[in-house]
């Protein structure tokens, strides 16, 4: 169904968060899991305060959530939406797999059978006489 207008002004707005390239390669690494600040700095090289920002505006948008653990902070994806908009932009324009895109095959769906239709009683009816041993007669 096409988005309204209302709708596509959310849309647009949410996607202005992955626009940026330093946003992007931080949802981008947490698809794997959960990280703390300091494992999102190792495996982005983004640097302070630089991290610190572009995680403030991704949790601000709501793609990502946060986990406090004594003094960490660990970041993870907010929801399955934002995995499948992170895989949908790497197989686009990255090196993500586009078959991931691809919705699952439709459940099959098993219909009870038909009842069985009634017998009109006013039809002749044949049987089948066999002999034991021998030819049906």
């Amino acid at each position: 169904m096409p988005l309204t207008r209302e709708e596509a002004d959310k849309a647009v707005e949410k996607l202005r968060s992955y626009g940026q390239p330093q946003r992007l390669m931080i949802l981008s690494h947490l698809q794997t899991g959960e990280m703390t600040v300091g494992e999102i700095d190792a495996a982005t090289g983004i640097g302070q305060p630089a991290l610190s920002q572009q995680l403030g505006e991704l949790r601000r948008a709501g793609l990502v959530a946060t986990r406090r653990a004594a003094k960490q902070v660990f970041y993870r994806l907010a929801d399955a939406s934002v995995a499948l908009c992170v895989r949908s932009i790497e197989a686009q324009f990255g090196a993500g797999d586009a078959t991931i895109l691809t919705p699952p095959p439709a459940p099959l769906v098993v219909e009870p059978a038909a009842a069985p239709r009634p017998r009109n009683r006013s039809a002749a009816q044949f049987a089948r006489i066999v002999r034991p041993g021998g030819p049906a007669a």
